[in-house]
């Protein structure tokens, strides 16, 4: 049995699975193997579902059962898979945390079957985990061959006709952004180390590349004007609506504590002032409890992937420290970690506006989050 397969089978009761987080097209292997049965539409060469069913599967059919798995714009998802069944390669960028990654998982789930193809960008990526590397001892004991080449995700999504994932691409060195001109220019890897057929492996159909860059890393490693003529540019923008993002947050956040063993689902009233403190931050709150930008706007991410983050501790918290689903007590033991991660001023934003703004909202929750604003600690 493959790591797919144990993946896939899961553990003996049947929900829990034996990794923490498996990839997409193994949490949804039903629905993705439904809507290949069922699907009759053109597809483009190489993928595994038509631009149709592959929209189903991101944004959810609720005649057909399939699920909704990305909170966005229906129109950015129908532009990201016509970008890809063209030559031009798909670039989203965005805020931290509004899901850019998962909707190129989901992407290249639905269009390869397989999201696992990815390429994880920063300061220490080299050239060799883009396309290809060796082993040594092989290489050594051989030369160079086919047997001693341990391709890469991009050389395997080439040779294979897959969806490459290629994430915080600006976090990389400019010589390594550019590594990939070729590989989307000419669709083909050159290996000069090898002679004859083996030293040229040419993309087949499917074979394309989905990268994501967030806006605040932009410019840390600006992308040349050469690189970005082989992408489109989709902007992914955070949850406009309270109820949608409360919505989004309580579905992950019960996920989350079932895996890691809390018995009581979160508790919505806890969440409601959870996910208003983060909207509130993130669009600064103003002197007068304005929701407008002010002088309280936090300079750290308080994104909806960072509020799922915290409503998981709060109800780890509440459950293993005390048995119970967790309190807005908890909300604000746990919020100092996000709170302070990129300006000790935003420690104290946070302070200010548990003293000043908190005291207006209405319901008991608020009032108990504002009654244990001394766990801030300092």
């Amino acid at each position: 049995m493959t790591m797919r397969d144990e993946i896939r089978a899961g553990a003996p009761d049947g929900d829990a699975t034996p990794v923490q987080r498996p990839p997409a097209e193994v949490r949804y292997a039903e629905e993705l193997a439904a809507l290949r049965a069922d699907d009759r539409d053109p597809r483009p060469p190489g993928w595994e579902l038509s631009l149709r069913a592959a929209r189903r599967f991101v944004i959810g059919d609720v005649e057909t059962g399939i699920s909704r798995k990305f909170v966005g714009n229906p129109s950015l998802v129908d532009r990201a898979l016509v970008t890809l069944a063209t030559s031009r390669g798909l670039m989203l960028v965005g805020e931290p945390g509004t899901a850019k990654s998962l909707l190129s998982e989901l992407i290249a789930a639905a269009v390869s079957g397989d999201s696992t193809l990815t390429v994880q960008g920063g300061a220490a990526t080299t050239e060799d985990q883009i396309k290809y590397g060796w082993n040594y001892a092989l290489l050594v004991a051989e030369g160079p061959s086919t047997r001693s080449l341990v391709p890469a995700p991009m050389l395997r999504g080439m040779a294979e006709g897959r969806l490459v994932r290629f994430e915080e691409i600006t976090r990389c060195p400019l010589e390594v952004q550019d590594s990939l001109l070729s590989l989307l220019s000419e669709r083909v890897v050159a290996i000069p180390e090898l002679t004859g057929p083996d030293g040229m492996v040419f993309a087949r159909q499917g074979f394309n590349v989905i990268a994501t860059a967030n806006t605040r890393d932009r410019g840390v490693n600006e992308m040349s004007a050469a690189l970005k003529r082989r992408f489109n540019f989709e902007t992914v923008f955070p949850i406009p609506d309270l109820d949608t993002e409360l919505a989004l947050v309580e579905a992950e956040v019960t996920t989350l504590l079932r895996r890691s063993g809390v018995e009581p689902p979160p508790d919505r009233d806890v969440l409601e002032v959870l996910v208003g403190t983060f909207r509130e931050l993130r669009a600064g709150a103003g002197e007068k409890g304005g929701s407008g930008a002010g002088p309280d706007r936090a300079s750290a991410v308080m994104s909806t992937a960072e509020a799922v983050s915290v409503a998981h501790a709060v109800g780890v918290r509440g459950w293993f420290l005390r048995g119970e689903p967790g309190s807005a007590a908890d909300v604000v033991a746990c919020l100092a970690g996000t709170a302070a991660k990129d300006s000790p001023e935003d420690l104290a934003r946070l302070r200010r506006y548990l003293e000043q703004q908190v005291p207006h909202r209405p319901g008991p929750h608020w009032k108990a989050l504002h009654d244990a604003r001394h766990l801030l600690a300092d």
